[in-house]
């Protein structure tokens, strides 16, 4: 297929990190509002980085405040609340032993992107990463795919982003980029698949599958 660079989403593509997200908004939440917030709710502050959808919930004189303790609970709970897919570390293994690179365009920020790859050991994979701190326009934006076209000085068709959100597929169409829809832990399925996408997986094993078929 002429593939030279894979591009993942953290959330829902990596990593199951939803409860961790939605337990760490409320932590937040309840701290400076005295409530909670639904899991619907907080999906829909989704788009900036965290810093920017913390102020939704605190005013700007607490957002650095705010932004501290968020990442201080974001870190403390990881452990407990989020894991990497099954089957992932197989998938990254076979990209990377394929020469092909790896490379990350996320709409989280830069500090919780580098805690979740760290923690869960995936950090020495990628080549490159674009967070919601790396660009003026965040997804559905195609600013982050072009930065890391530019980066490896790569054409669109050379290029393959793989996501779970509709702002994903979008940022892709955009790009020109090929896009494969992420279908085992998304949080919008229903909306994705109503979305013209290239490819579409419901589990990791189909993905590898996928690759060892395309990739050799």
């Amino acid at each position: 297929m002429g593939l030279k660079c894979i591009i993942f989403d953290v959330d829902g593509t990596l990593t199951a990190t939803s409860r961790l997200i939605f337990d760490s908004f409320n932590h937040i939440a309840e701290r400076y509002r005295q409530r909670r917030y639904t899991d619907e709710e907080i999906i829909k502050m989704f788009g900036p980085p965290e810093e920017g959808a913390l102020l939704s919930i605190v005013g700007k004189d607490q957002i650095d405040e705010a932004m501290i303790e968020y990442l201080e609970y974001y870190r403390k709970r990881h452990s407990e609340l989020a894991h990497l897919h099954e089957g992932m570390i197989q998938v990254l293994d076979f990209i990377q032993s394929h020469g092909c690179k790896l490379a990350i365009f996320t709409g989280k920020g830069t500090h919780t992107t580098r805690i979740s790859l760290q923690e869960l050991g995936i950090d020495k994979y990628f080549d490159y990463i674009v967070t919601g701190n790396d660009v003026l326009n965040h997804k559905p934006s195609a600013e982050g795919l072009i930065k890391i076209l530019k980066h490896f000085s790569l054409a669109p068709e050379e290029a393959l982003m793989i996501g779970d959100a509709v702002s994903d597929i979008k940022a892709a169409h955009e790009a020109g980029i090929k896009v494969a829809v992420a279908l085992w832990d998304s949080y919008a399925g229903d909306k994705v698949r109503s979305l013209p996408t290239d490819y579409s997986f419901h589990t990791v094993a189909e993905l590898e599958q996928w690759l060892r078929k395309n990739l050799d």
